[in-house]
């Protein structure tokens, strides 16, 4: 069983599909199937049923993935652990981050980083928070600073670096932003443009609404709280944003004894082995939170 078939493997696996795992190995549709062919001749096992596009796992590839995730994790925490013993800061440092964080809250830490250790690659994803801690948790980057959940389970271990309040705003036009005091109520009647269903900071803003009994009018929904901001600013729905991101585009809504807050900070996997970039990244972050203590 070689790594280079159990990565195919794996890359089959998350896409759904041959081509898109050979795009990602930036490998050849055939040359993807040949591993996949020669993995299943060695196991003497079909991994994967395909119904004309359609590729699915067996009940033998559902067995093998986890396994496949621990060997490659195994190796990977292998090779960290020898070169971590040189001290040397250098290396692929992988971070996932989401877009808001990596935009407004990283440029400053990145800057000092990279100056401070050259030598490091850095790898750096975009993604939404709830897919970067899917990654930390199959051992596919090294941290991930994200908005955090507001309970995180071993073995994935989150830091709390920022606090970040967050406000109900509108265009100032808006009906809303007009009618001075208004109650949840009022704001649940108008239409709202929210992140996605899987998001947490969906779940922050549900959960209000939830207690009063209320449900929001969610007409439109996306990941991005620029573009949310940018629907905001021109009147077409109300929204929550990071008081951060507040300016004269949008009005702050004055809703009386709601206070809502998220947590942003950085999560790992507490069973692998960090690299040297990764532990100097870290201390970039412990540093900041401790300056905001």
């Amino acid at each position: 069983m070689d790594l280079a078939s159990l990565n195919a493997f794996i890359a089959i696996a998350e896409t759904g599909s041959f081509s898109a795992a050979g795009e990602r190995l930036h490998l050849t549709q055939p040359a993807i199937s040949k591993r996949i062919a020669s993995l299943e001749q060695q196991l003497n096992v079909r991994l994967f049923d395909r119904l004309g596009r359609e590729v699915s796992l067996t009940e033998a590839g559902r067995a093998l993935l986890p396994r496949a995730y621990q060997i490659l994790n195994v190796l990977d925490d292998t090779r960290r652990a020898l070169t971590n013993l040189n001290g040397e800061v250098s290396g692929r440092l992988t971070l996932a981050t989401s877009h808001h964080i990596g935009l407004h809250r990283l440029p400053p830490l990145l800057r000092a980083f990279t100056r401070a250790h050259p030598q490091v690659a850095l790898d750096i994803q975009f993604l939404d928070s709830e897919v970067a801690y899917e990654e930390i948790l199959h051992g596919r980057a090294e941290l991930a600073v994200i908005t955090l959940a507001p309970e995180t389970h071993a073995p994935v271990k989150a830091v709390a670096v920022w606090d970040d309040p967050l406000d109900f705003v509108a265009a100032p036009e808006h009906p809303l932003a007009r009618s001075g005091a208004i109650s949840l109520a009022d704001v649940a009647r108008h239409p709202a443009v929210f992140p996605g269903g899987n998001t947490f900071t969906h779940h922050i803003v549900s959960k209000l609404f939830a207690a009063e009994g209320l449900t929001p009018n969610i007409g439109m929904s996306t990941n991005y709280l620029e573009t949310i901001k940018m629907m905001v600013s021109i009147g077409l729905a109300w929204s929550v944003l990071p008081r951060t991101m507040l300016d004269e585009q949008v009005a702050r809504l004055p809703l009386p004894g709601i206070q809502l807050r998220r947590q942003l900070g950085y999560i790992l996997h507490t069973e692998r082995t960090l690299s040297n970039a990764a532990k100097a990244f870290m201390a970039l972050l412990d540093a900041q939170r401790e300056s905001l203590a």
